[in-house]
């Protein structure tokens, strides 16, 4: 979801445009091009197939071109527009013609389907023509808004790659629709929630794209009315005012869309009250419910435990795909749906617009490298809905999703989603302040900067991060010549590492971890910065309260997070695999599905417990013994490429032995 921030009076740095941006080589670019090459196809020709989504063929029908009826999921044109603005960022990157040409074709066929009023949503239309009972705004679960919303930021990323007005002005016509709707909501008082509210980041972007405060206001007016809405309730957010908000509560893809949305917002108005409210909610995401690969959103669903025990209770505000209690982040079960940690990039990425703290991209980088890349095969070709952290086949239960990759899913919001945003991380690498450079995502690229007085450069990254923690900087094309400031990210993980400018080396150490260090550079054109990460395996622990890894750590090395996987240790079950706490892990080079990847090899234990019966809830324990085996960890992206084996994030952990205190007093004999 591009955003354009670079006239947003509230804005302290801002996004470049794409064109400014290319990747040189390594993780990213690999990882890219596989998107381009396997997953945009392949997803774009499920929505054009008749028997699978057929998305495009509700457009036709929706245009009077075909017969027919109505099918798939209500959300079905917003997925469109999310894998159609894939497909413009790959049409744009590799300038392919043909590619370009079949968008143009598809933006048509949207604007045929179009209402006179700007309405377009084809199951409402289509509906509506057949006097099914299906109507405009008749029930909110059918994600009218949200339509809209993809609708909006397809167009403005379609108009800022290519220039055309095609689908920015169907956009425009069916904001104007909305502008309309909320105007009479407001002298009504009959209110709505949207859900998955999609559209406030919309219509903000719209509203920058092109430069009508009119569609600004409708993203305002529609945010205010969410306090009107009868019986609300947390699932969508809107139970009390939004300033009162300050937990994460509720639907998770809601919730983050809302609060980006929100961000939008203060990012164009300068509304303290609004920041101050995201804030809190943040701090309770990211203290107390976040899961360490970013995933958000733990529950299948539950049951909102807040509010008055009449109206949360025994009413039952049923929460699909839910933040619970405060550090209540299961493993097996945990949801974490893809689209929920894409929003909350969404969010955080805004957020550091509104006031650039490092620990907000070290969480978008966390997320991207973790769980987004991990709903993707290696291949391209098969995706998550949920992201659990681990998988057992002891665990028999029936769930909502599979527990292994799917090519084709009865919901395909995420895959799309993932599309566009894998295609857009080189967007995260890095923004600008007046005479400041400040560094996202790490990854081999250039970016072209232009800075206060007319100052111009590319800014060139070489790196095999996050393979390793080298990364060497320097500037070409220079133009206007003048000395700016590099503001070096250096990462919440770190515990040593340098930064070196034209050889002048400043050591780092645990205490500059997130934090932004200012390298001033005077002769841009000659000066080289080098940045080194140590990266050693690292063993992780939870919060004493998150009671499913109690008495267990997770193995980190840099930005990424490793798992165990059933071909890498050499035991029937991992159950009884335990890691010492003090374990040194061997970064090795591995190979998986043709993907070149760092293992980490080490030594472990299985803990062997003599007559104990697996299948037993409780029984007495017996005397355990340790025996040594040898574990390969490997990234959490790169699991479920192997087959259905077990997997596992969160290992037990056992001590060599056990530290006695530095000075031992008898106890006095009474």
């Amino acid at each position: 979801m591009l955003i354009d921030t670079r006239k947003s009076p509230y804005a302290q740095v801002w996004s470049l445009p794409r064109a400014a941006f290319t990747w040189r080589d390594g993780f990213w670019k690999e990882r890219t091009a596989r998107v381009a090459d396997t997953m945009v196809p392949h997803v774009l020709g499920l929505f054009e197939s008749d028997d699978d989504f057929h998305a495009v063929a509700n457009f036709q029908i929706a245009a009077n071109l075909r017969d027919g009826h109505y099918k798939g999921p209500p959300f079905d044109d917003g997925d469109f527009y999310k894998i159609l603005e894939g497909a413009m960022l790959v049409a744009y990157e590799r300038q392919d013609a043909a590619l370009e040409a079949r968008i143009d074709r598809f933006i048509q066929l949207i604007g045929q389907a179009q209402q006179p009023d700007g309405y377009l949503s084809t199951k409402q239309i289509i509906g509506e023509r057949e006097h099914s009972g299906i109507r405009r705004q008749g029930d909110i679960n059918d994600f009218e808004a949200y339509n809209f919303g993809h609708l909006f930021t397809a167009a403005c990323t379609h108009h800022r790659l290519t220039g055309k007005r095609t689908l920015l002005e169907i956009a425009i016509r069916a904001a104007g629709y909305l502008e309309s709707l909320y105007q009479e909501a407001e002298r009504t008082g009959k209110v709505q929630t949207a859900v998955c509210p999609s559209h406030y980041m919309g219509l903000v972007e719209l509203y920058r794209e092109t430069g009508q405060k009119r569609f600004l206001e409708t993203a305002g007016l529609a945010i205010r009315l969410r306090d009107l809405v009868p019986n609300g309730s947390d699932d969508n957010q809107d139970r009390i005012p939004l300033l009162e908000h300050d937990k994460i509560l509720g639907h998770a893809v809601r919730a983050t869309y809302l609060y980006a949305g929100v961000a939008d917002l203060y990012l164009e108005t300068g509304d303290a009250r609004l920041l101050a409210m995201l804030d809190k909610v943040w701090h309770d995401l990211t203290d107390k419910k976040l899961y360490l690969t970013g995933g958000c959103g733990a529950l299948y669903s539950g049951v909102s435990p807040f509010g008055d025990f009449l109206e949360g209770y025994l009413k039952k505000q049923v929460t699909h795909q839910a933040f619970g209690y405060a550090y209540q982040l299961p493993n097996i079960t945990a949801y974490n749906e893809t689209c929920a940690t894409l929003g909350h990039i969404f969010w955080m990425h805004r957020m550091f617009a509104a006031k650039p703290r490092a620990r907000l991209f070290d969480l978008i980088e966390r997320s991207f490298f973790n769980l987004a890349l991990a709903a993707v095969s290696l291949d391209g070709g098969k995706y998550f809905y949920e992201n659990p952290l681990r998988r057992t086949p002891k665990f028999a239960e029936k769930v909502m999703w599979p527990l292994e990759r799917s090519s084709k899913l009865s919901c395909f919001c995420c895959p799309t989603n993932l599309a566009r945003s894998l295609l857009e991380v080189i967007e995260y690498t890095g923004l600008a302040s007046a005479d400041e450079v400040w560094l996202g995502v790490y990854g081999a690229h250039e970016a072209r900067y232009t800075l206060e007085g007319g100052m111009a450069f590319t800014l060139v990254q070489d790196t095999d991060y996050p393979w390793d923690g080298t990364i060497r900087l320097s500037c070409k094309d220079v133009e206007n010549p003048r000395p700016f400031t590099l503001q070096v990210r250096i990462p919440g993980w770190l515990e040593s590492g340098s930064v070196s400018l034209n050889g002048q080396r400043t050591e780092l150490g645990a205490s500059d971890a997130d934090t932004y260090l200012p390298v001033r550079l005077e002769d841009p054109a000659r000066d080289l910065v080098t940045v080194v990460f140590d990266m050693p395996s690292r063993a992780t622990m939870a919060h004493p309260l998150v009671e499913e890894a109690a008495g267990q750590v997770a193995v980190e090395r840099g930005p990424l997070v490793y798992c165990l996987e059933s071909p890498d240790v050499p035991v029937d079950t991992l159950d009884a695999v335990h890691v010492y706490a003090d374990a040194a892990y061997m970064p090795v080079p591995f190979e998986l599905d043709g993907q070149k990847l760092v293992a980490l090899e080490g030594e472990g234990a299985v803990m062997e417990t003599p007559g104990r019966d697996p299948n037993r809830l409780y029984q007495p324990l017996r005397a355990p013994a340790l025996r040594a085996i040898p574990i390969r960890l490997i990234p959490y992206f790169a699991w479920d490429n192997r087959g259905s084996g077990e997997m596992r994030i969160w290992l037990p952990v056992i001590v060599r032995q056990i530290k006695k205190p530095e000075h031992e007093h008898e106890h006095e004999q009474y």
